[in-house]
């Protein structure tokens, strides 16, 4: 058995060039270009898929070699899989040949090997390197363009991939990070295979969905919540990354902002132990591409003030003024060519090399002191107990039950009770899920109806555009809303402040 660490990109045929430019400046051990016609197989209820197993019969030359890829893990591109590989006859796959050991318990070879069916083919031709690298790791660099095809489909295949043949997986990163300096890089989450399966179900692409709980147990340690928040954030975000790539929809743009917002605030709860200067960089690169995604916001006012359905403007006077300044607005922000270009740009890929690299090497640790460490290796409950009092003090501090908040204060604060709901997705599977979703859903009730009241800033900034009737009608509007929303918005806030929290 061998693990197989790779990073995998999505590039452009036109990189090709690029490629071979960046090549010339390294040290190249041995070079080749083959043909690779590779079969996938699978039961007709995709049995294999099911236990994330992955069974090809690869073709070069006249060599079939059967390779089974067994369950791994996949962190910002860097996939880590076990693989059996075997040199067979032909192009008829025999399960038997791998060792017992490599399949699931329980796991019935002889049943499998009698329904096993080609399912889709991969056919590309491979450029590929052996790199030597200073710190004298092996990685090989292959260019891979060609398709994947199934039952009259086909999708392209024009990849990237670096594999550790030998050494340190940190090599990985920084030939990576050389390779990407000029963009055109996408890191790539799905596998040949992935992509192959997709196409055999005639699927058509997944949904935006929004953050999940991390998978915190209380026999993680307070590292490994940490490790999991980060590693649970960035898988949102290529998740949704994907979707927006094939698809531009924008609300999985929402959701990459949504991981930004997590990861930042992972790093501020967990900040009391690990030092700021040891994710300074990361934080700073973080910040940047939560600004490069900041007009979301106002798109999603634009789009709910203007959608045919709602009929927000439809009693207004001045509706047909409003609604073409609100085009007007909302053409100005960027567009899909704006944002495709931005995630195949040299610094978003970087970012994500960076992150993931600092995650895997836990780069964290050579800015921790004795100290430190102990309370990294504690039990997570207690920790999370003391976060979140702490978040709840703050909370009942800036929404206090007695006072009356005007607009202005509701909005000012909406980044610290997102902050506030993001901090509780790193411990909430540690608390009973009937308390928890009671003490939650009126705060987050409460985010939903400040995002309310800002959908309402393109109309209040257009104002100065009227005189007379329309200006006096507009701002009545305007206040008879604010009105609705914070009345609504005062009753929650009572109802959750008056709440008794879910940890103890």
């Amino acid at each position: 058995m061998e693990t197989e660490i790779e990073l995998k990109f999505i590039v452009s045929p036109e990189f090709s060039s690029q490629l071979l430019n960046k090549i010339t400046e390294a040290k190249i051990l041995q070079q080749s270009s083959r043909e690779l016609g590779n079969i996938y197989f699978d039961t007709p209820d995709q049995l294999l898929r099911q236990h994330d197993i992955g069974l090809r019969i690869r073709r070069f030359d006249d060599v079939y070699v059967q390779t089974l890829k067994t369950a791994g893990r996949v962190v910002a591109g860097l996939h880590q899989r076990p693989e059996y590989n075997v040199e067979i006859d032909g192009d008829t796959p025999t399960l038997a040949l791998h060792p017992a050991d490599a399949w699931p318990e329980g796991f019935d070879v002889d049943l499998a090997q009698q329904q096993i069916k080609p399912l889709f083919s991969t056919d590309f031709t491979r450029q590929q390197w052996l790199v030597a690298m200073p710190d004298g790791s092996q990685i090989e660099l292959a260019y891979d363009h060609g398709e994947v095809h199934t039952n009259g489909k086909s999708s392209p295949i024009c990849e990237v991939e670096l594999e550790l043949k030998s050494g340190q997986t940190d090599a990985l990163f920084t030939l990576a990070r050389e390779l990407c300096a000029d963009g055109g890089m996408r890191l790539g989450n799905l596998s040949k295979a992935a992509r192959g399966y997709r196409l055999a179900a005639d699927y058509q692409g997944d949904t935006p969905k929004p953050l999940t709980l991390v998978a915190t147990t209380e026999q993680d340690t307070v590292e490994s919540t940490f490790i999991k928040t980060l590693e649970h954030a960035l898988e949102h975000w290529l998740y949704h990354e994907q979707i927006y790539t094939e698809s531009q929809d924008q609300q999985a743009l929402v959701q990459i902002s949504q991981s930004l917002s997590l990861l930042r605030q992972t790093f501020a709860t967990f900040g009391g132990i690990i030092p700021r200067r040891a994710s300074a960089l990361l934080r700073q690169e973080l910040q940047w591409l939560e600004g490069e995604l900041a007009w979301l916001e106002d798109a999603n006012s634009i789009q709910a003030l203007t959608d045919d359905k709602s009929y927000v403007l439809r009693k207004l006077n001045g509706r047909k003024l409003l609604q073409q300044q609100l085009d007007a607005r909302y053409e100005q922000l960027p567009d899909s060519e704006d944002m495709l270009r931005l995630m195949n740009s040299a610094r978003y890929c970087g970012l994500l090399l960076d992150l993931s690299r600092w995650i895997l090497s836990r780069g964290w640790q050579p800015f921790l002191d004795d100290k430190s460490r102990a309370k990294l290796a504690g039990a997570i409950k207690p920790f999370a107990d003391n976060i979140l009092s702490r978040s709840w003090r703050e909370l009942r501090d800036v929404f206090p039950a007695e006072r009356q908040l005007t607009r202005s204060d509701y909005l000012d604060q909406k980044p610290r009770l997102q902050r506030n709901l993001m901090c509780g997705l790193s411990f909430a599977e540690l608390y009973d899920p009937e308390l928890r979703q009671v003490f939650r859903m009126p705060w987050v009730d409460l985010l939903q109806g400040i995002d309310d009241l800002y959908a309402l800033e393109p109309i209040r900034q257009l104002l100065p555009l009227f005189e007379g009737d329309d200006f006096v009608q507009i701002e009545k509007w305007l206040q008879r809303q604010n009105e609705s929303l914070i009345h609504a918005m005062d009753q929650t806030r009572k109802i959750s402040i008056e709440l008794a929290p879910y940890w103890p």
